[in-house]
C-alpha cells in the first residue's frame, strides 16, 4: 500500500484499463459542489483491488457483462422480442447511454435509472415480466448496459422535467443524519472521506462504477442495494429499492461524480 493510503488520503495513480484506456479518476467537481475536486473510489482501494479492475481479464466482473450480452440478445415475453430485436447492436446502441443516467422519464413523471428503464421496456415491448430487485439477471443486463459506455465521463441532465427537484430532494437526504448512529451519507464519504472506519477506507461515496463487484460479497452489487446497506449501518430502517428517497438520492449522488468516468464494472472490497 502507497504512503499516500497508509496516511489517509487516496494514491496518486491512474487507472488504465489494459494498458489502452484511460479513465478519469480525478476531475474538478461541478459548480456548486461543495469539494473542490471528486475523485474515483478506485483510489481509495488496495493495491491488489486496483490491479483486478485495471485487468478485464481477471475483473470478475467481466463475467456480469458477458451474461449481460447474452439476455440483450435473448427473446423472452409474449411479443417474441429481445432487447436487441428493437435496438441491435448492443455495443453500438449502448454507447454513451450508461454514463447519462437517471433520466427523466415523463410517463411516470418521476427519473428512471437503468433498472426502471429495463423494466418498462420488458413489460411494454416484450410483454416480459419486470425483473425482481437485485435478481441476477438485472444486475447483469444493467452491468452490461452501463459498460458500454466505460470511459465516457458521468453527465446527467438536471433540466429536464422536474429533475432538479428531485436532485433538491437528494441533497436533504444526503446530509440528514438517521439511525441510532445519527449518521449521514455526508458524516463518511464528505466530512471524512480518506479516512479509516475499522478496516475500511472512506471514499467520496462516487458511484460511477456501480454496479460493481464488491469482493466481500463475490458478486456484483447495485448501486440501491449499497444504498440500502450504507442505512442499515447506520441502524435505521431502509427504504424500498427504487423508492421516492433512494430515487432522489441516485440523482443526487450521479451529479456528485460529474466528469468521472464509467468504471463499471468497478471492483471495491
Amino acid at each position: 500500500m502507497s504512503s499516500a493510503a497508509l496516511a489517509g488520503g487516496p494514491v496518486d495513480e491512474k487507472l488504465v484499463i489494459d494498458e489502452e484506456l484511460e479513465i478519469i479518476t480525478r476531475t474538478a467537481a461541478p459548480e456548486g459542489h461543495p469539494l473542490d475536486e471528486v475523485i474515483s473510489g478506485w483510489h481509495y482501494r488496495t493495491k491488489e483491488t486496483r490491479e483486478l479492475e485495471a485487468d478485464s481479464f481477471q475483473n470478475p466482473g467481466m463475467l456480469y457483462v458477458e451474461r449481460g450480452e447474452e439476455i440483450w440478445n435473448t427473446v423472452e415475453g409474449d411479443a417474441g422480442k429481445s432487447c436487441a430485436s428493437c435496438h441491435g447492436d448492443g455495443e453500438e446502441f449502448l454507447k454513451g447511454i450508461g454514463a447519462n443516467y437517471p433520466k427523466w422519464n415523463a410517463d411516470a413523471n418521476k427519473p428512471f435509472n437503468l433498472e426502471l428503464q429495463v423494466n418498462q421496456c420488458r413489460e411494454a415491448n416484450m410483454q416480459a415480466e419486470p425483473y425482481k430487485f437485485d435478481a441476477a439477471d438485472q444486475k447483469a443486463l444493467v452491468t452490461y448496459i452501463k459498460h458500454q459506455s466505460i470511459g465516457m465521463p458521468v453527465e446527467i441532465d438536471l433540466t429536464q422535467g422536474e429533475m432538479q427537484e428531485w436532485w433538491k430532494k437528494g441533497e436533504e437526504t444526503y446530509y440528514t443524519r438517521t439511525g441510532q448512529l445519527n449518521l449521514a451519507c455526508a458524516t463518511c464519504h464528505e466530512d471524512y472521506n480518506g479516512n479509516y472506519i475499522r478496516a475500511d477506507h472512506l471514499s467520496q461515496g462516487n458511484v460511477n462504477g456501480f454496479p460493481t463487484y464488491r469482493l466481500k460479497q463475490s458478486a456484483m452489487v447495485s448501486l440501491h442495494n449499497r444504498f440500502r446497506g450504507c442505512i442499515r449501518d447506520t441502524r435505521a430502517e431502509f427504504p424500498a429499492a427504487f423508492s421516492d428517497e433512494l430515487m432522489a438520492l441516485e440523482v443526487y449522488v450521479t451529479w456528485r461524480g460529474t466528469g468521472l468516468s464509467v468504471e463499471t464494472p468497478a471492483v471495491r472490497q
